[in-house]
Order: C-alpha cells, then sequence, then structure tokens
C-alpha cells in the first residue's frame, strides 16, 4: 500500500512539475473596452500565472498603437481591433494573429457611430445621411474606419464624399463629437456612454447591427510564434479560458445578449480594470467567441478592401496573417 502511495505522488509530481516550474512574464497590449473583458478575467482568476506565465495587463488610448508595440517588444501580445498597420506587419512577416477577440454581432453593443449635436440639429439623424459629412475616427485603417466604410456601402454612399479627421487617441475623438469639429465619429461605445448619457452628442447606432465582423483579434509577434511557441500555447490556454467565462457570462443559448449567473463576477472585473460603473459596461457589451475561434473569411475581405484603398502593401493575404497552428476558425455559414 505504501509502495502505491508513494508512486501516485511521484506521479503526480510529474505532472504538475512541467507547469509549475515554467515562469515567463508576459505583458498584454489592450484598450479599456469590454471586448478586452476576457484578458482581465483570466487576469483577475490567476489563469496566466498559473499558465507560467504571469501577465501584466498594458493599457493603450489607441489600437493601431498596439501591433507596433507588439513588434518592437515593448509587449508580447495585443488583443484589440484588428487594422490596417497589423496587415502590414504581416506582409513584412513580423506579425501573426493567433486567437479572435470581439465580433461585430447584432444584439452586441460595441463599435458606435455618433452624431454631433451641431450635425443632430442640421438633419444627420441616421445611417443614412452621413454622405457629404465629416468624420472623427483615431486613425485611418483601424476597425471604426472600416465600420465606416461598411456603412457607407450598405446605404450606397460614396465614401469619398466623407471628410476624414485622424485626431489619434480615442478620448480625442470623443472631445471633437463634443465640440462639434465633426459629424460623425465612430469609437467603442465605453468611450462616448457617458457623452451619450449626458445630451453631449447623439447615438446613431451600434455597428453590429448594421454590418456585423471579425472586430478584433488577438496577435504576438512571428519571433514568438516561431521561437516561443510554449509561451503563445500557454498564453493562449488562459485567454481561452477568460472568452469562454466572458461568453457563458453574455451570451444565452440563443447566441444573443443575455447576462447569465455568471455576469455579476464578470462586470465587477471589467468595471475595476476599465475604470466605469457595472450599469456603463452593460450598455456596452462586446460578442465575443467561447473558444477565440477566428473569422478568417472575413479577414481576407478586410485585406482585400484594405489593399483596394492602398493602405495595406506587399504579399498578404488571411493565410499568411493568420497562424492557424495556433488559430481556431470559426466555421462557414452554412
Amino acid at each position: 500500500m505504501r509502495v502505491r502511495v508513494w508512486a501516485g505522488l511521484l506521479l503526480g509530481l510529474a505532472v504538475v512539475a512541467p507547469a509549475a516550474a515554467w515562469a515567463e512574464a508576459i505583458k498584454i497590449g489592450v484598450l479599456k473596452t469590454s471586448g478586452s473583458g476576457p484578458v482581465y478575467i483570466a487576469q483577475d482568476k490567476g489563469y496566466f500565472a498559473a499558465e507560467g506565465v504571469p501577465a501584466q495587463i498594458v493599457f493603450f488610448e489607441a489600437g493601431a498603437a498596439i501591433p507596433s508595440a507588439v513588434v518592437s517588444g515593448d509587449i508580447d501580445f495585443g488583443v484589440t481591433g484588428i487594422n490596417a498597420g497589423l496587415y502590414n506587419l504581416a506582409a513584412q512577416n513580423q506579425l501573426r494573429v493567433i486567437a479572435a477577440q470581439a465580433r461585430e454581432a447584432p444584439g452586441f453593443p460595441n463599435n458606435t457611430m455618433v452624431a454631433s449635436n451641431k450635425a443632430w440639429d442640421a438633419g444627420l439623424k441616421s445611417f443614412k445621411d452621413i454622405g457629404n459629412r465629416s468624420m472623427a475616427i483615431g486613425a485611418v485603417g483601424t476597425p471604426p474606419h472600416y465600420s465606416a466604410v461598411l456603412i457607407a456601402e450598405k446605404y450606397g454612399i460614396d465614401f469619398k464624399s466623407i471628410r476624414t479627421q485622424q485626431l489619434g487617441a480615442i478620448p480625442n475623438v470623443v472631445n471633437a463629437m463634443i465640440g462639434g469639429q465633426a459629424d460623425i465619429g465612430v469609437m467603442p461605445i465605453s468611450y462616448v456612454q457617458a457623452a451619450i448619457q449626458a445630451g453631449q452628442v447623439k447615438l446613431l447606432g451600434y455597428i453590429g447591427d448594421e454590418v456585423p465582423y471579425q472586430f478584433g483579434g488577438a496577435f504576438t509577434s512571428v519571433k514568438a510564434t516561431d521561437a516561443r511557441h510554449e509561451t503563445v500555447e500557454r498564453f493562449l490556454r488562459a485567454y481561452r479560458k477568460g472568452t469562454k467565462e466572458y461568453h457563458d457570462a453574455f451570451t444565452g443559448n440563443d447566441g444573443k445578449l443575455a447576462f447569465g449567473p455568471g455576469s455579476a463576477a464578470a462586470l465587477d472585473i471589467i468595471a475595476k480594470n476599465i475604470g466605469q460603473t457595472v450599469d456603463q459596461i452593460k450598455l456596452g457589451i462586446s460578442f465575443v467567441d467561447a473558444d477565440a475561434r477566428l473569422d478568417v473569411k472575413d479577414i481576407q475581405h478586410q485585406i482585400d478592401w484594405f489593399k483596394e484603398a492602398g493602405m495595406v502593401k506587399g504579399d498578404i493575404d488571411a493565410a499568411k496573417a493568420v497562424d492557424m497552428r495556433y488559430a481556431i476558425a470559426l466555421p462557414d455559414k452554412k
């Protein structure tokens, strides 16, 4: 009996030892949005530490800066909206998408299009009125920019008639809308919700209700995908635990927004990280796939448009931008 007990203990130590012995601190770049909720949950629940990759969350004010920070080595992983800069870095063989972040989906308020009060009073009341207007965004080639393109296409509006203002950080976009310096603005609800509630801008609608698409992704450097395989795998295991908990907290069996049994705890974690109240966050919940599956087909559509617009250059397609050694593809819709 004693021999069997010691054998069992030794076997248990053999199984546990590799995970316990592994320790590589990582930095993860995000924006302060609900779509980053899985990262916050994984961090708060200790999933990264348990995988041997204790994490530091690094907050950015502009998603366009995160891919460059990954390539420079300032951070190890980025989890945010996918943009043209990321695709250009992928074309240069420096960056790869390895999982999904948020998707724009009906019923899940993520990115918004808002109108300044000045433009609203002048007749800008809906998406179909955005032609021949000025638009404030953080930067061209970003998800807000691409979102506006899709909206314009849907309503038969010549996107070239919209005058684009690049203002860098998202708070600058909010301030420009409040001040009436632009007619329309596209940004995450978490940044503009307070201004909407205060009547400082008018909500035209949510992007996901109009033009669903793969908004965000998790990505890392090619150096990491090739030389730090174990670190990438450990990051993804912890991250996917976060996406599963986030999904189950906010998505019902019908795929629609619902606040499940785990939603209270998840909301508290998100609130702690983005500095908003739980009631504010409830108004801006993004859809996140439980397994962080990536809509690779939509990634290709994005690349095609960015190439056509001259924002992405070089030899790049979805097969090169996404590292399928790590990513899980979302099945094609039937």
